[in-house]
């Protein structure tokens, strides 16, 4: 899974992706616990790991990204779906990178990566491998027939080394599970709905990655971990997956080339701001400024560290996802009106040109 800084986001329009946290390798998405905890599953048989790692890495890549807004880099894992190089992991994977590479688990090789489009809502984004073609392709299953009980296993690129990839075993705990997941540094937090909770080991690199069953389908898309959860012989903590049904829908939407609701295409608007969501104490709503960056475009409307973004458009922002939310609709090189209230308490306004941001 992937982290950086608080809220800086990608709020060069966006919120800095957000996961476990330690400042330059990636880190899993902390999720607070779900809403109640269902009750242990009785034993059932391991899987056998080395037969699912033989058929499952082979349509895997492990994902570096280059942060470079804020001199830092996160890792994470994809899904190989298609031979020329389409592949599927979490937007939080490539939110706020300026480069990204890919490394083919089968063949070894790296590739330069182009985004094809993500859904922030839902934590899924295609990238595409440039110069890609004869990889073999992820073993796609159905999210439709899982039960609590099943054995899983997830697959990735865990705490982003790099290395032999890593196995997480476990069973199915929960389903149509609902958390609320954050980076450390508390900056804002993002609501992940209808997922799968598993007692496995999941760990930080491992977002994007498979959750897969026992006969080597990919039945989910590694997306949270609570590190400090126990059950049974787990020893590092519970996991959440997005069901697959639901990410290949989104992913073959963001292939088809074709706008949808939540869906973003293409090159991604950039503001220049680093946010979090405002602190809940009463005062007004809105997304803080914490970080300008020099020479972009809200740096020349006087916007300041410490200045609390209200609208943009007339559209409220109530919070740091508003913002990003707002910006996703749309492109680099459109005109909008910024409102915000700086330090002393002043209102402020001011039109922005949208310049062309980091991805995700």
């Amino acid at each position: 899974m992937d982290s950086k800084h608080p809220r800086t986001a990608r709020l060069w329009a966006r919120r800095l992706p957000g996961m476990l946290a330690t400042a330059t390798v990636v880190a899993g998405m902390l999720a607070a616990p779900a809403t109640a905890a269902p009750a242990p599953a009785p034993p059932v048989a391991p899987l056998d790991q080395s037969a699912l790692l033989s058929q499952v890495v082979p349509g895997l890549v492990d994902i570096n990204t280059t942060l470079g807004y804020q001199g830092a880099a996160g890792a994470g894992t994809g899904i190989v779906l298609d031979p020329n190089g389409d592949v599927l992991t979490n937007n939080h994977v490539i939110e706020g990178a300026t480069e990204i590479n890919a490394i083919s688990l089968a063949n070894g090789q790296g590739y330069a990566v182009d985004v094809i489009g993500f859904d922030r809502a839902n934590d899924i984004a295609v990238v595409r491998m440039r110069g890609a073609a004869g990889l073999p392709t992820a073993n796609i299953g159905t999210s439709s027939n899982l039960a609590v009980g099943d054995p899983i296993a997830a697959i990735g690129n865990s705490n982003g080394t790099g290395s032999a990839p890593s196995y997480a075993p476990g069973t199915i705990t929960q389903l149509g599970a609902s958390v609320r997941a954050s980076d450390e540094s508390g900056g804002g937090s993002r609501e992940l709905y209808d997922l799968i909770r598993v007692a496995a080991d999941i760990r930080p690199g491992d977002s994007g990655g498979p959750l897969v069953n026992g006969a080597g389908q990919v039945v989910g898309v590694n997306v949270a971990a609570t590190l400090t959860y126990r059950m049974g012989g787990v020893t590092g903590g519970e996991g959440f997956a997005i069901p697959i049904d639901r990410a290949m829908a989104i992913a073959n939407q963001i292939r088809t080339g074709a706008p949808a609701p939540g869906v973003h295409l293409g090159d991604s608007a950039f503001i220049g701001v680093g946010i979090a969501d405002a602190p809940a104490f009463g005062g007004p709503a809105g997304a803080v400024v914490r970080q300008v960056l020099p020479d972009a475009p809200a740096g020349q409307t006087g916007l300041r560290v410490g200045d609390l973004i209200t609208a943009v458009d007339g559209a409220a922002v109530n919070s740091a996802a508003d913002l990003s939310n707002i910006v996703d609709g749309h492109r680099p090189g459109d005109t909008v009106i910024l409102t915000w209230i700086d330090r002393m308490g002043n209102p402020r306004s001011a039109p922005v040109v949208l310049g062309k941001g980091p991805v995700g």
